[in-house]
């Protein structure tokens, strides 16, 4: 372990009761009912429950997206590599065995992951200058490096809210690091570039699952958001032993997360009268 590396939490011995059976009881309930109105209320079949979800994140502009055949992906380029870059870094984490790491990343290591915030803000600011008459960038923006950089970005997010989120749901939990050394973010990054030219390639069959995906890793990052502020709401951080133990919380986050999700896809759609992407050219 690298002794530089930066702490999040001083770790409480002591800690909160379990939650109640009658908070228990309500999550579920709400869950129920937050699901059936959520599935009764969106486009049909898988791709469409993803269409939906990316309807409340991301512009979905066509001309900014990769096509399933003819279709857009539920999630812009840039989108699409932010969450397929968070969906990457959880599933290689919990593989290591690193699901309850709790420590940043050390210092060298989140230099790098800064850089790569850096440079998708970089690619994000003149992608979007790019809409205004008579702008003439260093470079002329494309999908693939939207992705790219989407992709670089959402590994740095994941490496930098999980540990975080670890640190508030467990009672004890690991003081270790997901990520150990830049070699290690140098696999990560060639999984991702292996993902990316799946991307790219254009195949309807890749374009489907990862575009599923990514929409998964969107509901992932706002559960993980959601299950913080529900276990703050109810006073029972550093709740959790085992996974069991979650169960509820994160049953909670989700359903905090698919409230979001639908509230911005009902405006959205009251605004716009349609379940396509904004069509900005």
């Amino acid at each position: 372990m690298d002794d530089t590396a930066p702490h999040i939490f001083d770790f409480a011995a002591n800690a909160p009761p379990p939650i109640s059976r009658r908070t228990a009881l309500i999550v579920i309930i709400a869950a129920v009912v937050v699901i059936v109105v959520w599935t009764l209320g969106t486009p049909p079949g898988i791709l469409g429950k993803a269409d939906a979800i990316g309807y409340a994140i991301c512009h979905r502009i066509p001309a900014r997206s990769f096509n399933i055949d003819e279709l857009p992906m539920p999630l812009c380029a840039r989108c699409t590599g932010i969450y397929l870059g968070v969906m990457i870094s959880f599933l290689i984490t919990h593989a290591a065995g690193r699901g309850r790491a709790s420590w940043l990343p050390p210092r060298n290591v989140l230099i790098a992951l800064g850089l790569f915030v850096v440079l998708m803000g970089i690619d994000g600011v003149n992608s979007y200058l790019n809409f205004f008459p008579g702008y003439v960038g260093p470079y002329q923006p494309h999908n693939d490096l939207r992705l790219i950089t989407g992709m670089l970005c959402g590994l740095a997010m994941f490496h930098i809210v999980y540990p975080v989120f670890n640190g508030i749901v467990w009672r004890q939990p690991e003081e270790q690091q997901a990520l150990t050394n830049l070699k290690e973010l140098a696999g990560l990054c060639a999984v991702a570039g292996i993902v990316i030219l799946l991307v790219i390639s254009e195949r309807p069959v890749f374009e489907w699952v990862l575009g599923v995906l990514s929409t998964i890793g969107v509901m992932l990052m706002l559960t993980l958001i959601g299950t913080v502020l529900f276990l703050s709401t109810v006073r029972k951080l550093r709740i959790a032993s085992t996974g069991r133990d979650l169960l509820i919380p994160l049953l909670a986050g989700f359903t905090i997360a698919l409230i979001e999700v639908g509230a911005i896809d009902l405006l959205r759609l009251a605004l716009t009268g349609t379940w396509n992407g904004f069509n900005l050219g």
